[in-house]
């Protein structure tokens, strides 16, 4: 075959990978164009459903519609304002949406809804108390094929265009040039690609902050043609790229110190309350002992009171720091051996008291000792809280801690015959400050017990759930790991013990 002359073949190979280069472009630009603009519109509608909540929180009822309705008009967007059942309280769209669809939003928080409309997307944002049954959905619109998505195509077209006809015209000299060119700027972004990753690796295992700065990794232009230009673009590109990674690692470095001096604050205040808290607990216990003179029965449920106040709020300061500590990976755990039906025998026996006063009974069953390896403090704690818990919610009955092992795990749980756990809540009374409200308005509390033992079993790698208790109450479950080759004797009868009635033993 008759070779082509290089002044010729040199344009025909630049038109062939300009066209190849122009579709990769455009495809990748506008697929890249697409998720920036769904992600821009997707942050201006929870920026927009935040800002609107807030507003409307302090808005009265027969301004809503009017503010909702102007800022739709303003803004160009449109908004709901709903209930947490779906139902709308004001809707300005264009096409109204049903009950069912609203709901679905507010359950999905975010994301993107078609309709007839076009395409858009939302986000939605509750009001906060004593609003938080109302919600704010922010539509904005965000269609398949952006404007500039088209503008962008059409760009690279007429550039690619621009570059076939002065392809064409250039010397099979220059295309060498060219050629030689581009071989230079594809080597140095590869070198620079694989010095990043090197120093990236660096900085991760290091934790330091980068150090390269933009004179150590630009491409030096060589030249003023087009891919001169596209070496500086380049160089504009990595610029920014460096600068985002510099704000993102500091951003970081001030969250770690934000949570340091957050747990030293709280520290020190767990430190600055105790003092007192202990001095009034003190003197309480000095005063119920009846050691200055006996007492009034009004004077010694007064200081009844101000006792159980004091041991609550001590409770509440513990759990708070622990809490925080569990937050950010703080708490170690201290782990060895211990014997978990000794610890639930010495527990329940704290709680006897207070069980007696209820007339309850509390037993711990156990068929043989349980070994398990974990840290005694925190698990005394977990027992604790759950013993406590049964304990606040059960007016008559019983609470009974019963242990097993199955496979490597130690099963914990600790049953009631109290008021027992709905099932749309047995998620959320785990959670940080949750309750179920009829069960706080009775029995108050902060919601911080559940929500440590959950992070306290998590910690030693178990899990916790709560269940229903065949006797009626709940059952909440906990597994935690057991002692490998733990050196003792099991038992052969069956170890139980319950107290006396109302707190009895056996």
């Amino acid at each position: 075959m008759r070779k082509l002359p290089l002044q010729l073949a040199a344009p025909a190979l630049v038109v062939m990978l300009g066209l190849v280069a122009a579709v990769v472009v455009v495809v990748l630009g506008r697929n890249q164009i697409r998720r920036e603009t769904d992600l821009e519109a997707q942050h201006r509608a929870r920026v927009i459903a935040a800002t609107l909540a807030s507003r409307l929180r302090f808005t009265s009822l027969e301004d809503r519609e009017p503010l909702l309705r102007e800022v739709a008009r303003e803004a160009k967007l449109e908004v709901v304002l709903a209930q947490s059942d779906g139902s709308a309280v004001v809707d300005e769209r264009k096409h109204p949406s049903t009950t069912k669809q609203l709901h679905e939003l507010l359950v999905a928080g975010d994301g993107v809804v078609e309709d007839e409309q076009g395409r858009f997307r939302f986000a939605s944002h509750p009001l906060g108390p004593p609003l938080e049954h109302l919600s704010v959905i922010a539509f904005i619109e965000a269609p398949s094929e952006p404007v500039e998505a088209r503008d962008f195509a059409s760009a690279v077209l007429a550039l690619t265009a621009l570059l076939i006809g002065l392809a064409v015209a250039v010397t099979s000299s220059y295309a060498r040039a060219a050629n030689s060119e581009i071989l230079y700027v594809g080597e140095r972004i590869r070198d620079l690609a694989s010095r990043k990753a090197g120093l990236r690796k660096e900085q991760d295992s290091l934790l330091v902050s980068p150090r390269t700065q933009a004179s150590d990794v630009a491409i030096p232009v060589r030249s003023f043609d087009e891919v001169g230009q596209l070496t500086a673009a380049f160089n504009i590109l990595v610029d920014r790229f460096t600068a985002a990674e510099k704000s993102y690692r500091a951003d970081l470095s001030e969250a770690a110190q934000t949570d340091k001096d957050r747990l030293e604050f709280l520290a020190g205040l767990s430190h600055e309350l105790r003092t007192p808290l202990n001095a009034i607990l003190g003197f309480s216990h000095v005063l119920e002992s009846e050691v200055d003179g006996p007492l009034t029965a009004d004077t010694r449920e007064s200081i009844e009171v101000i006792r159980t106040s004091g041991e609550h709020l001590r409770t509440l300061i513990d759990d708070i720091l622990d809490l925080s500590l569990l937050e950010v990976d703080q708490l170690k755990l201290s782990r060895g051996v211990v014997e978990l039906s000794k610890l639930c025998s010495e527990v329940v026996r704290e709680a006897g008291a207070l069980a007696k006063h209820k007339g309850l009974q509390l037993a711990v069953e156990s068929p043989q000792p349980v070994y398990a390896n974990v840290d005694k403090r925190r698990v005394r704690q977990i027992v604790t809280n759950l013993v406590s818990n049964a304990v606040k919610f059960t007016s008559r009955g019983s609470v009974t801690v019963s242990l097993e092992t199955r496979g490597d795990m130690a099963m914990l749980s600790v049953d009631d015959t109290g008021l027992g756990v709905p099932e749309s809540a047995r998620v959320t009374i785990f959670e940080a400050y949750k309750q179920v409200a009829q069960t706080h308005l009775r029995h108050g509390g902060a919601g911080l017990g559940l929500a440590t033992v959950k992070r306290l079993v998590e910690l030693h790698g178990g899990g916790v759930w709560v269940e229903t208790n065949p006797a009626g109450g709940s059952r909440f479950v906990a597994t935690l790991p057991l002692a490998i080759n733990a050196e003792h004797e099991v038992a052969d009868a069956s170890l139980t013990s319950v107290l006396p009635p109302p707190v009895s033993s056996s």
